[in-house]
């Protein structure tokens, strides 16, 4: 019997027979992690605050308990980081994941506690693995290595043993020793902090392993593996690694990199498998390989709420529990959960594809998208456009970002769009056209904005230099790790800087 068999049966049958409760169980999960949550913290500094003394459920807590951002949160955040204890969540906080989700190039600092360690961010990858041996029952994942891509951390103030960095680099530190049999690289290379050092040394380590699953962001993951690919002469992965069965991603959406991945993985075994995790919490895993929805995870220690969209902003939102939500329509999310985050809105959009069980697509950041002109473009209209543009005319997107034209010398407006390709469509200004056309097709408010030309222009492509976003986000000290470039913004800061650098 091979490794993968009996890790499968002992560690990973009992989840999955817990997992198959999902469709049945959601509410009732989630009504469990409220009472668990409101619990365990009644004494910490913000129980007290808040009354969670008083809290028996759902609608008391939502008169108790404010929305939060992370300006919110950030006094108490920082008074954990030198060392307070019982502030957000009880006992002493070690360990916070440097998020750079923002757009104003500040850092956030999400707490990340013991129990929010082992029960959201390590679950998570169980019951991945869980759900891709229930659907690849001829699995032989743990016959060989991961290939675990992480960023970096560095010490917390004067806090002993207290880390802050990139959650993944934070998981890679603390990940036990069992599973260090099963991981490649080293854990010294793996937590390097220049991207380009650590790049070569991975695909030098583990060149001449037996890789059977990588994990990681698919922009970062591809670096390595391109290098693996220049170190070996190979021309395809497989060639290097013939064991290689899946890859688990994550951190940014996956339909720009899925062709560069098949043309580099061409082996017809190859699986790719898209996870929901963040800073704050592990969220989702899609856990049926023909659905490109995920299976929103209840059980986590968790709590979710949802804001319409289209109310993010308004004084009286009509914020609703899981039990709520509607198929179809975009939410903003809320979380709240053991790593001491309460209803925090964590910036995410999801729309939901189904109800018991509870599935859904990111669509996007509240922060990025394009709404100059009341056409409201999100990310997932983003990603749509340029996936029916490259099929239609063979490109193969890198990078790319987008932001508004107010208007220019002859008085036109417009959304602008610098794309880096890894392969060149024939015609830029058909390529153009496409895109164009196909978000028209899919927004109707993007569409009205574009009849006639009256408020919109067509969009205009910028073809940008080769490494232009890598070399840019190196230039803020965010290249590798969970940094991502940002895809869409209402105004033009990212994209000036963009082009200026590309000249």
């Amino acid at each position: 019997m091979s490794l993968t068999s009996i890790a499968e049966k002992l560690f990973f049958r009992r989840r999955q027979r817990e997992l198959d409760e999902y469709p049945n169980q959601g509410e009732k999960m989630q009504e469990e992690v409220l009472r668990f949550l409101v619990s365990r913290a009644r004494d910490t500094e913000y129980g007290r605050k808040h009354l969670f003394n008083q809290i028996h459920d759902y609608n008391d807590f939502v008169q108790n308990i404010p929305v939060n951002d992370y300006e919110s949160l950030k006094g108490d955040i920082d008074r954990m980081r030198h060392g307070e204890e019982n502030i957000l969540w009880p006992g002493l906080v070690k360990w916070y994941a440097k998020s750079s989700g923002t757009t104003n190039d500040k850092s956030k600092f999400i707490p990340v506690t013991q129990e929010g360690l082992q029960h959201i961010h390590y679950q998570g990858p169980r019951d991945t693995v869980a759900f891709y041996f229930e659907n690849n029952p001829q699995s032989r994942l743990f016959d060989g290595k991961s290939l675990i891509l992480g960023g970096s951390h560095s010490p917390n103030y004067d806090l002993p043993d207290s880390l802050v960095g990139d959650l993944s680099a934070i998981l890679i530190e603390n990940i036990t020793p069992a599973a260090e049999l099963f991981r490649v690289p080293k854990k010294a290379t793996a937590l390097l902090s220049d991207f380009e050092v650590k790049r070569d040394r991975i695909a030098r380590e583990t060149i001449n392993k037996n890789v059977t699953n990588i994990s990681g962001v698919p922009s970062w993951m591809l670096s390595v593996l391109v290098r693996v690919l220049e170190l070996s002469g190979a021309k395809h992965l497989e060639e290097v690694w013939p064991n290689l069965e899946v890859f688990f991603h994550g951190g940014i959406a996956f339909t720009p990199y899925r062709k560069q991945y098949e043309q580099i993985i061409t082996s017809p075994k190859m699986h790719y498998m898209e996870t929901y995790n963040a800073s704050e919490g592990f969220f989702g895993i899609q856990n049926d390989p023909n659905d490109k929805s995920m299976l929103l995870m209840l059980d986590y220690g968790v709590f979710y709420e949802f804001i319409p969209v289209d109310e993010l902003g308004s004084d009286h939102p009509n914020i609703v529990p899981l039990s709520g939500v509607e198929v179809g329509k975009n939410y903003a999310m809320l979380i709240s959960s053991s790593c001491g985050l309460w209803r925090y809105e964590i910036g995410d959009t999801v729309r939901f594809t189904s109800r018991n069980p509870y599935k859904f697509v990111i669509t996007g950041r509240t922060k990025y998208f394009i709404n100059a002109f009341g056409e409201e473009l999100i990310m997932d209209n983003a990603e749509k456009g340029l996936a029916y543009a490259c099929e239609k005319t063979g490109a193969v997107v890198s990078e790319y970002t987008a932001a508004p034209v107010y208007m220019d010398n002859k008085a036109r407006c417009r959304h602008q769009w610098l794309i880096e390709f890894s392969k060149e469509p024939e015609n830029l200004d058909e390529f153009a056209s496409i895109l164009d056309k196909r978000l028209q097709e899919i927004n109707s408010d993007y569409e009205a904005k574009r009849f006639h030309d009256i408020t919109l222009q067509r969009l205009e492509i910028v073809k940008a230099r080769p490494n232009l976003f890598n070399d840019w986000l190196k230039s803020k000290g965010k290249l590798g790790g969970q940094h991502k470039v940002p895809r869409l913004s209402n105004d033009r800061k990212n994209i000036d800087e963009l082009l200026e650098m590309n000249k």
